[in-house]
C-alpha cells in the first residue's frame, strides 16, 4: 500500500512500461537504475517527464515537482531541450540585451563624438562652447535613471562627455593629442561615475568606462608631465590594449563563494552525503536566477572590455603611426601594430561570446589595416605590388585555414599551436614597444 513517504510512478522506456513505488526522497538516478535492473536494459537511461523535460539525476523527485501517478519516460541517448527553453536561456545569459536599443545608443554615442569633432573646427569660439555645453547637458540627462532603456542610455552617456571635452579643448592653436586624450578620458570617467552612482547594480559597462578612462588619462598625463614624446603614450596604450584582452576574462569571472559551496554542509562520508536533511533548512541548491545573473554580469564585463579595446586602438593606432617620425621609431611602431593585431586576433578565438569575439577581431584587423595603409603610403610602386601580393597570399591562407577549421580541424594540437603563436605575438609586441616608444633609441644615442 502506498504511504505518505512513497510515490507511485509509471516509467515508460524502450523495453516496456514499469510501475514503481519509490520513497519520496529517491532521485531520478535511483528510478533510472531501478528501471534498468528490472527491464534488463544494459545502460542506465535518462529520465524525462511526459512533456520531455529532463529530471535532474541527483535531485529528489519531490523537489522536482513530481507526485504519485505521474508518468516518466526513460530514454537513452542525448537530451535536447525544447526550442522555447533554449531561446529563454540565451536571452537570460545575454543579459536581456535589446538589439534596437543597442543600435540606437551606439549611433547616439558615435554622433556625439562626431559632433564634438566637427565643433572643434568651428571658426567661432561661442559656437564651439555652445556645442560642448549641449553635449555635456545631454550626457547628464542620459545618466539619469529615467525611462525604459536606462541602462543603455547610461552606457552611452560618457561618449557625450568625450564629445563635449573634445569640442572644448581640441581647438586649433593649443592642440596636443595626449593632453586632449587625457581630458576626454577624464570626462568620460567622471560622467560614468555619476551614472553609476545614480543607477542600479548592473553597472559593469560603467565600471569599464571608469577603468579605461582612468588608465588612458594616467598614461597620457604622465607622458605630458615627464615631457616625453607623444609616441610614448600611443605605444603604451596599444600595449595595454593588447594585454587587456587576456586580463579582462579573468576579471569577469567573479563568483561569490556562497554560490559555489556551503562550508557548514560539506559531507564527510558517502553516507552523510546521501543523508536527507531533517531540519527546516533544505538541500543546498544554487538558484537558477543566481546563475543567470552571474553569467549575465560576466557577459557584460567581457563585452564592454572588448569594446574598450576597440575604442582605444581606434584612436591610438593611427596616432602611433602619425607621431613616429624617426626611422627606428617607425620600424618599432609598425612591428608593434603587427604583433598587437596578431595577438588580439588569436586571443579572440578563446572568447565564447559572439559580440566580444567580433569586437576583438575588429580591433585586430584595425591594427593591421592601419599598418597596411602606412606601409603603402611610404612604399614605391614596386613595393606596393609586393605588399598586395603578400596580402593576397595571406588572405588565401586564412581562407584555407577557415575552411579546414569548418571541416573539423579543431584539435588540441591546433589549440596549442595557437597558444604558442599568441604568446610569441605578445612577447614580440612588448619588445616592439621598447623600440616604438623611443626608449631603445634613447639608450643607443646615449651610449654612442
Amino acid at each position: 500500500m502506498q504511504g505518505r513517504g512513497t510515490l507511485a510512478l509509471s516509467v515508460h522506456g524502450p523495453l516496456g512500461v514499469l510501475d514503481l513505488v519509490v520513497p519520496a526522497g529517491a532521485t531520478a538516478h535511483d528510478v533510472a537504475r531501478a528501471y534498468a535492473t528490472e527491464s534488463g536494459l544494459p545502460s542506465i537511461p535518462l529520465v524525462q517527464t511526459a512533456l520531455g523535460e529532463l529530471v535532474v539525476a541527483d535531485r529528489p523527485l519531490r523537489e522536482a515537482g513530481l507526485e504519485s501517478g505521474d508518468v516518466l519516460v526513460a530514454v537513452t541517448g542525448f537530451h535536447r531541450g525544447g526550442a522555447r527553453s533554449r531561446k529563454r536561456t540565451v536571452a537570460d545569459v545575454s543579459g536581456e540585451v535589446a538589439p534596437l536599443a543597442v543600435v540606437a545608443t551606439t549611433a547616439a554615442a558615435l554622433s556625439a563624438v562626431l559632433a564634438g569633432w566637427f565643433a572643434s573646427y568651428a571658426a567661432f569660439d561661442d559656437l564651439r562652447w555652445l556645442v560642448a555645453a549641449l553635449l555635456l547637458g545631454t550626457g547628464l540627462v542620459a545618466a539619469l535613471p529615467l525611462g525604459r532603456v536606462t541602462r543603455h542610455r547610461n552606457v552611452a552617456a560618457p561618449a557625450f562627455a568625450v564629445g563635449a571635452t573634445y569640442a572644448a579643448f581640441a581647438a586649433e592653436g593649443f592642440y596636443q593629442a595626449p593632453a586632449v586624450a587625457a581630458a576626454c578620458a577624464l570626462g568620460a570617467a567622471a560622467l560614468a561615475a555619476v551614472a553609476r552612482a545614480l543607477g542600479d547594480d548592473r553597472d559593469e559597462e560603467l565600471v569599464v568606462w571608469m577603468v579605461a578612462g582612468a588608465v588612458v588619462a594616467a598614461v597620457c598625463a604622465s607622458v605630458l608631465l615627464l615631457e616625453l614624446d607623444a609616441v610614448v603614450a600611443w605605444s603604451l596604450l596599444v600595449l595595454l590594449a593588447m594585454l587587456a584582452t587576456r586580463v579582462a576574462p579573468s576579471l569577469a569571472i567573479d563568483v561569490p563563494d556562497d554560490a559555489l559551496l556551503e562550508l557548514d554542509r560539506l559531507a564527510v562520508t558517502a553516507w552523510s552525503a546521501r543523508e536527507q536533511p531533517r531540519g527546516r533548512r533544505g538541500r543546498m541548491i544554487v538558484p537558477e536566477p543566481v546563475v543567470r545573473d552571474l553569467v549575465a554580469r560576466g557577459t557584460r564585463t567581457v563585452t564592454a572590455a572588448a569594446a574598450a579595446v576597440l575604442v582605444v586602438l581606434g584612436v591610438a593606432a593611427p596616432q602611433l603611426v602619425a607621431s613616429a617620425s624617426v626611422d627606428l621609431d617607425v620600424i618599432g611602431a609598425r612591428c608593434l601594430l603587427f604583433f598587437a593585431g596578431g595577438a588580439i586576433l588569436l586571443a579572440a578565438r578563446s572568447y565564447r561570446h559572439a559580440g566580444a569575439r567580433a569586437l576583438l577581431r575588429l580591433a585586430g584587423l584595425w591594427c593591421w589595416a592601419v599598418l597596411l595603409v602606412d606601409v603603402l603610403s611610404a612604399a614605391g610602386p614596386s613595393w606596393r605590388l609586393g605588399v598586395f601580393a603578400g596580402a593576397l597570399a595571406l588572405g588565401l591562407i586564412s581562407l584555407a585555414a577557415a575552411v579546414a577549421t569548418g571541416r573539423g580541424w579543431r584539435s588540441v594540437w591546433w589549440a596549442r599551436r595557437a597558444e604558442v603563436a599568441e604568446t610569441l605575438c605578445g612577447s614580440f609586441g612588448i619588445a616592439a614597444t621598447v623600440v616604438a616608444s623611443g626608449l631603445f633609441r634613447f639608450f643607443w644615442e646615449m651610449n654612442s
